[in-house]
């Protein structure tokens, strides 16, 4: 090789300088052996980035997912090459689904010795190719700048989503021309470079809102993503119209907005919220995919009602209804662009009764979870324990919700008091042991904030090492575990749907208290459900982190606001 000139970096040193340089903050990885120069680099050079350390990639991967979530920034997460590439593969593919851009980096083997069995050789060209947006091994020095520059664009723009470069350890150790480090600054973020909607689909979108007689709004991730919240409660007060929310959603509108129907479908919807989208004549689908959970197997809204799809992914336009005006754009500008709409208009003399439809259906809907919120019987009902977090948490504060018993119920009952990102649950894929990690992320790109991550009892043997590093960093994230003994929502399944034919579903009680204690971590065990609340104001007003055991009802046993176990 020939000796680099001074105007060379190697090609370690020049992904750490274009991280830099792209905003990059913060990196969540761990360590391996093909990884060692571009740590040296991490180390040697003088940057503001922080390199969290993890115990698992694929948590790692979660944890960049989450910060990206809650910082509209970039997530960026590494690994070694081999294992490594393969267990980050599931925060990847999550993060690429639910439209998070996060970037993650895998270091490989030599590409001169590719062919010849190195230790931990595969193509991860063919591995991440189906779960990325953006995918690349950067086979020449030469290539890493403009192809650190693609994976942020692809990431950033359009509908967001997930890049996978592959970083061969010859290709760190080679020389890279240091003048082309440089970054675009608006993809630091994201949505970058938003499209704004065609006047005539506005046009259309607009005169087919007004025509209607009972339309409801459906919005999934893609308002709070775009930064549409305010955009979105200016159309739903002009026309007094109801406006309901994905799992994904939750955020456009504050819980207590008096427009705010509430989490709808088969996960987080109940019967008297269902109700309203059965008998909309007009159903305007907001940076959603109406999906099988959303739409309860594409049965609410019944097929022939009159559809508006608004995204900025022309893909998912149309997938599952026939789509009678599509709006191709950033689900900001498009509101935007209807509120002009409506101004020129005139909408004066328009109300849809919204209001009062939602309080409506929120009476009843509450009327029996405040019945169950409020028994003391043991084992404790999720419903108790939603409503002991409802009164002592911060109107800040973050939740992070697993799949099973905690994404549910907190869609359902719990009452955010803001609009934008204050609840995140992994709703691509509902891989269990996502919060725990997860939480992590959050924290770090909310630092100011009180974290709550929220997992069954399955979820937490997936991620438990994590405790390591909560106590490591000392993040004050408050985590709680229904104590079930057992993968409720597949036991549920078997319950409903399989006539009770329970097969390979229950465990033994693991004392959760005691394990995240041996890490460090402040534990409670609660049996009583008299003694919830004040066991959760202890762990959430604690300055450092904290479990909370409850010893809860198992969900198939439970009143769980699930319409569909298998969806």
């Amino acid at each position: 090789m020939t000796q680099m000139q001074s105007n060379a970096l190697n090609g370690a040193e020049a992904m750490v300088r274009l991280l830099q340089a792209h905003g990059v903050k913060h990196v969540f990885g761990l360590c391996g052996d093909t990884s060692l120069p571009f740590y040296d680099a991490l180390y040697r050079l003088d940057h503001d980035i922080q390199h969290i350390l993890t115990c698992d990639e694929r948590c790692a991967a979660y944890m960049a997912d989450a910060y990206a979530r809650v910082t509209g920034r970039v997530g960026v997460c590494e690994g070694p090459s081999g294992g490594g590439a393969t267990y980050i593969l599931p925060g990847v593919v999550e993060a690429n689904e639910s439209s998070v851009a996060l970037l993650s980096i895998t270091s490989d083997v030599s590409v001169t010795s590719l062919g010849r069995y190195p230790l931990t050789e595969l193509d991860q060209t063919a591995l991440f190719r189906p779960l990325t947006k953006y995918n690349g091994v950067i086979d020449h020095a030469d290539r890493l700048p403009n192809m650190v520059r693609q994976a942020f664009r692809a990431m950033t723009t359009g509908r967001p989503g997930a890049a996978h470069l592959g970083l061969p350890i010859d290709v760190q150790r080679a020389p890279v021309d240091e003048t082309d480090i440089w970054a675009q600054p608006e993809f630091e973020t994201f949505p970058a470079w938003p499209s704004a909607p065609d006047p005539k689909s506005i046009e259309a979108a607009a005169n087919a809102i007004v025509a209607a007689r009972n339309p409801v709004i459906v919005c999934g991730g893609g308002i709070v993503l775009a930064g549409g919240e305010l955009a979105l409660q200016a159309v739903a007060e002009r026309l007094n119209i109801v406006v309901a929310t994905t799992v994904s959603g939750q955020g456009s509108l504050s819980d207590s907005h008096a427009n705010h129907l509430g989490v709808v479908g088969s996960n987080g919807g109940v019967p008297t919220t269902r109700a309203i989208v059965d008998a909309a004549d007009l159903v305007v689908f907001v940076g959603c995919r109406a999906g099988s959970v959303t739409t309860e197997r594409w049965r609410s809204p019944a097929r022939g009602v009159k559809i508006i799809h608004i995204d900025s992914d022309p893909m998912a336009i149309s997938a599952s209804y026939q789509t009678d005006v599509a709006v191709v754009a950033d689900a900001r500008l498009a509101f935007e662009a209807l509120n002009t709409a409506f101004d020129e208009m005139g909408t004066d003399d328009i109300d849809f009764g919204g209001t009062e439809t939602v309080a409506a259906a929120k009476k009843i809907k509450f009327a029996t979870f405040d019945d169950l919120a409020a028994s003391n019987d043991s084992p404790i009902k999720p419903e108790r324990v939603v409503a002991e977090l409802n009164r002592v948490l911060p109107s800040d504060a973050v939740i992070i919700a697993d799949p099973g018993t905690p994404c549910p119920y907190f869609s359902a009952y719990y009452k955010t008091p803001h609009a934008g990102r204050y609840f995140i649950s992994n709703r691509a894929h509902g891989a269990l042991g996502y919060s725990l990690s997860a939480a992590v992320g959050a924290q770090i790109g909310r630092p100011n904030s009180k974290v709550v991550a929220v997992m069954g009892d399955g979820s937490f043997g997936f991620t438990v090492g994590e405790f390591e590093t909560v106590t490591r960093l000392n993040l004050p994230i408050t985590f709680l575990v229904f104590s079930n003994s057992v993968f409720g929502w597949i036991k549920a399944g078997q319950k409903t749907g399989f006539n009770e034919r329970y097969y390979s579903v229950d465990f033994n009680r693991t004392d959760h208290a005691a394990v995240a204690q041996s890490f460090g971590v402040k534990s409670w065990r609660v049996e009583d459900p008299t003694d919830l609340g004040q066991v959760l104001k202890q762990a959430v007003e604690h300055d450092g982190p904290t479990l909370v055991d409850v010893i809860s009802q198992p969900l198939q046993d439970a009143n769980a606001p699930v319409s569909e176990w298998i969806a």
